[in-house]
């Protein structure tokens, strides 16, 4: 495959980053997060896009410490990389690693023959929520297109 790499910057479409999302648990998060893709794809099945990042959560949290999480799953008949950026209203608790309430939320949902890729992805979400001012700046976006423009390194 020579396709271009897969960074977050072609697998965000701004109307999948949204900003001060009202969620009362990580459950609301992650059903909300399943509505959005089906919403923007509907051949995606909701229900589906929900069980399978439930049963990520199942294996361990991805809430991978200062108020950030990274829910992903692998999805049968997805042919392209999904990813939901959330800034949410209010933190929520999500069994993060540090236990610390999440309001910082990256989705992927990935083909489910996807392998390295994906974790090429998760690495690059990583490497960008470990920089606090990066981070900062995500909570601090007053909409979403200004979100979606600095999650993607454009100006903002």
């Amino acid at each position: 495959m020579s396709e271009t790499p897969l960074t977050i910057d072609n697998i965000l479409v701004p109307e999948l980053a949204l900003c001060r999302v009202p969620a009362s648990s990580k459950k609301r998060v992650l059903e909300y997060i399943a509505e959005q893709i089906h919403h923007r794809d509907e051949t995606l099945s909701e229900t589906q896009i929900f069980n399978n990042l439930i049963g990520r959560e199942r294996l361990g949290s991805t809430g991978i410490g200062q108020g950030i999480a990274i829910p992903h799953c692998r999805l049968e008949g997805l042919d392209h990389v999904v990813g939901v950026l959330l800034t949410l209203e209010e933190s929520v608790e999500f069994d993060a690693i540090d236990n610390q309430p999440v309001d910082l939320v990256f989705a992927l949902v990935v083909p489910k023959e996807a392998t390295s890729e994906h974790l090429e992805l998760l690495s690059q979400l990583a490497e960008k929520f470990n920089e606090r001012s990066f981070c900062d700046r995500l909570r601090q976006s007053e909409d979403a297109n200004t979100l979606y423009g600095r999650m993607t390194a454009q100006k903002g």
